[in-house]
C-alpha cells in the first residue's frame, strides 16, 4: 500500500520560513518523480516544485528564487523549503509520487501565512 505522508505545515507570519516534508511508503522511492502542488481558498490546483528521482528540479513561476525542493532517498522523503512567505502562499500543499504511468497523493497539509 503506497502511503505519502505530508508534515511541516503550520501558521506563519509574512516573510518567515517553513520546511515541509512528505515521507513515502510502499514504492521505491528513488524510481518516482517526485512534487508538490497546491490549492489556496478559491483557487485551482497549481504547481509549486518537482524533483526527478535523480534529483533535476523544476519550479512554478511564483515561488522561484523562495521555495527550494529536495530530496533523501536514503529516507524515502521529499522536502520544501520555504523562504520569504507571503499571504498569497495560503493553501494545502500536497505531495505526489508520479512513476510507471501512476500517480499517488498524499492528503495535504495546511500552510497560513499571515500577514
Amino acid at each position: 500500500q503506497v502511503q505519502l505522508v505530508e508534515s511541516g505545515g503550520g501558521l506563519v507570519q509574512a516573510g518567515g520560513s517553513l520546511r515541509l516534508s512528505c515521507a513515502a511508503s510502499g514504492i521505491t522511492f528513488s524510481e518516482y518523480h517526485m512534487g508538490w502542488y497546491r490549492q489556496g481558498p478559491g483557487k485551482q490546483r497549481e504547481l509549486v516544485a518537482t524533483i526527478s528521482g535523480r534529483g533535476s528540479t523544476n519550479y512554478g513561476d511564483s515561488v522561484k528564487g523562495r521555495y527550494t525542493i529536495s530530496r533523501d532517498n536514503a529516507k524515502n522523503t521529499v522536502y520544501l523549503q520555504m523562504n520569504s512567505l507571503e499571504p498569497g502562499d495560503t493553501a494545502v500543499y500536497y505531495c505526489y509520487a508520479n512513476a510507471y504511468r501512476s500517480t499517488y497523493w498524499g492528503q495535504g497539509t495546511q500552510v497560513t501565512v499571515s500577514s
